[in-house]
This record gives C-alpha cells, sequence and structure tokens, in this order.
C-alpha cells in the first residue's frame, strides 16, 4: 500500500527470507583485532550470520573523526580487520562486509539526517563526552559532534534492523531511532527505527592484569599472532601477585591467567585440576601458563589456517563486492527518501 501524498511505500523488511531481519555492526579500521575482540564481539557475530541478514561495517571514515594522523596505513588495517573476520568464520557468502568509505550514498544520507537533529541533542550523547574527555578535547570538531549521525546513517542506508551492543550501550542507538522517526514523520515512513540487540559482552583482562586488553596498552594478544608470539606473552603474563613461591597457596578468582584459561582452554577438567591444585599451592605459574599457552595456540590453529587461505587480492575482492551489494541498497534508499521529501525533480 503506497502513500496518498508521495507514493512512498511505508518502510518494509529488506532482509533476507527465512531470517530474522538486516543486522549492522562494524569496527573502525585502528589495527588488528585481538582476543578481547574475539570475546567481545566477534564470536557472537559468526553465530548471528546464521539468524540475520549482517552487514559488518569496516567504518574507516568514523576513524577520522578522532584521527587524522598517519592515514597511510589505513589500507593495511582495512585489510587486517577483514582477514580477522574470515579467520574466525565471517562468511561473505552469508554475510556483507562492506567499507564506508566505498558506499557514497552514506555521506548524502547523514546531510539530510543532520537537518533533522539540534546540535544540544548531540552535545548530551554520552559518548562524546567520553571520547573528548578520553582524548583531552578541549572542543569537537563538527565532524566528532555529527557522529551519532553519520552512525544513524551507516545503519539506515542499508535500512538496518537490528543492531548489538551491550547493555551500557543501548542508549548509543537512541540517536539513530530519533532520526528514524523525525524523518517518516515529517516526510514519509521510509526508515525501520531500529532495534538493539542485547547480548553479555564479555571482557578479557590485558596480559599485563589491566582492566581491558588494548593496542594501545600493548597486553593484547592478536589473532594473527603466531604460536611463539603467544607462547612468549603468555609466559609474561601477570599473575597472583601475593604468591612469592610455588608452593604458596594462590589465588585463581581474579587470576588473568585463569581467566583465559576458563575462555579458551577446551579441556575443562586440565582446568579445574591446576585450581585446585593452584589454591593449595602444588602448580606453580609456570607450568599454569606454559599449558595455557598450550591451549590459546591449540584454539587459535584453526583461525590461523582459515587466514591463510586468503590472499590480498581476495581480501580486497570480498570488500569491493559487498561494498558494491551495500551500494545497490543505498541507492535505493537515498531514492526513496528523496521520493519521499519530494526532492526527486529529475527522476
Amino acid at each position: 500500500m503506497t502513500s496518498a501524498k508521495t507514493g512512498v511505500r511505508p518502510a518494509a523488511r529488506a532482509s533476507v527470507p527465512g531470517k530474522k531481519g538486516r543486522l549492522l555492526t562494524g569496527d573502525r579500521p585502528t589495527g588488528k583485532l585481538h582476543l578481547g575482540h574475539y570475546v567481545g564481539t566477534l564470536a557472537n557475530r559468526v553465530r548471528l550470520q546464521d539468524d540475520y541478514d549482517c552487514f559488518f561495517l569496516v567504518a574507516d571514515l568514523h576513524l577520522l573523526t578522532t584521527r587524522l594522523e598517519n592515514l597511510a596505513e589505513i589500507r593495511d588495517n582495512i585489510r587486517e580487520i577483514v582477514l580477522d573476520y574470515l579467520s574466525v568464520g565471517i562468511d561473505p557468502r552469508r554475510s556483507t562486509i562492506v567499507l564506508q568509505s566505498l558506499v557514497p550514498q552514506t555521506a548524502q544520507l547523514q546531510l539530510i539526517f543532520s537537518m533533522l537533529i539540534s546540535v544540544p541533542r548531540l552535545q548530551r550523547v554520552p559518548t562524546l563526552k567520553d571520547v573528548m574527555r578520553d582524548l583531552h578535547i578541549q572542543q569537537p570538531s563538527l565532524g566528532l559532534l555529527a557522529y551519532p549521525v553519520l552512525q544513524a546513517a551507516d545503519i539506515l542506508v542499508v535500512r538496518g534492523e537490528i543492531v548489538p551492543v551491550g547493555k551500557d550501550q543501548a542508549s548509543h542507538l537512541e540517536v539513530t531511532r530519533e532520526i528514524a522517526r523525525r524523518f517518516n514523520e515529517q516526510f514519509e515512513s521510509v526508515f525501520p527505527e531500529p532495534d538493539t540487540l542485547i547480548g553479555e559482552v564479555g571482557t578479557l583482562p590485558g596480559t599485563d592484569g589491566k582492566a581491558k586488553m588494548s593496542k594501545s596498552l600493548d597486553n593484547a594478544i592478536y589473532l594473527s599472532d603466531d604460536a611463539a608470539t603467544v607462547t612468549r606473552k603468555v609466559m609474561a603474563m601477570y599473575t597472583d601477585p601475593t604468591r612469592i613461591h610455588p608452593t604458596d597457596p594462590g589465588h585463581v578468582e581474579g587470576n588473568p591467567v585463569f581467566i583465559y584459561h576458563d575462555a579458551f582452554n577446551a579441556s575443562k577438567g586440565e582446568v579445574e585440576e591446576l585450581k585446585e591444585r593452584y589454591r593449595k599451592g602444588t602448580v606453580g605459574d609456570v607450568e599454569v601458563k606454559r599449558r595455557l599457552a598450550i591451549a590459546l595456540n591449540t584454539f587459535l590453529e584453526s583461525i590461523r589456517e582459515r587466514r591463510a587461505k586468503y590472499r590480498p587480492s581476495d581480501v580486497d575482492e570480498i570488500i569491493v563486492a559487498g561494498s558494491e551489494k551495500a551500494r545497490v541498497i543505498a541507492q535505493e534508499t537515498i531514492e526513496l527518501a528523496r521520493q519521499a521529501m519530494r526532492m526527486n525533480y529529475y527522476g
């Protein structure tokens, strides 16, 4: 049924038949992904691609909102991130991998959306304040201030219906929902108001015991690390600072080595045995770490094997093909929006 005013069809689900809806999420290409990313989001994305029409976005334009230096390395970072996607099991035959800057319709939609939201509203976005504090920014650039509007355009240019977020991030999608609602009320119903898919986002401490694994803190084990590198990093890991000798009873709770064992050691019996002996002081840190290195390298072996199958040209083809698919949908979205706004002067 079309609108009497403009002939625009109400927003409809354009997802793959048999799947629950179109899902979009992604990453900024700041560098290689690590085990913290796997626990926090990548493992879940692999599962989601069976249920949803998934679009995974490499958001290179978003990177510019906080960084204008060393841009020459972004291309390599893009390839590394896509290789990480492929290596953990994201399948380009079942999911769509998109490079943000190859979908120019996103910028056009961002411009339209920027007319639908006020500056004070954007200034109240919690993440803006967090970024400004963390990066010591006194005054945000227009690009940083409009980051949520670009995010809304990323989601809505493919008419995304689902966005995975952690419990503490659900409010971040509200700007997108507000913009979609405002457009639909002002003109015609073109855009879905995306729903959040709340997940339990796991976290891993860094190898130095800090609360979060991070490239900038140099405390990460990367999905692309070779076996020797993983072993070296594990053997240098932070453990129980109160334990002086291998025969001293140790603490398992909060101990990074055991957190990693719980997350990646497939032998739960071995993990429980090590915990019991560690508490009693009958196993040393060296043995616990050595067994963790074996478990991590066993876990990473299939990831390394998948990664080795792809040449740089294969990765580039996957990026180009996925972005072309997104552009087709994005162009359709722009045409629907222009028609709803009665701006389709010449077709």
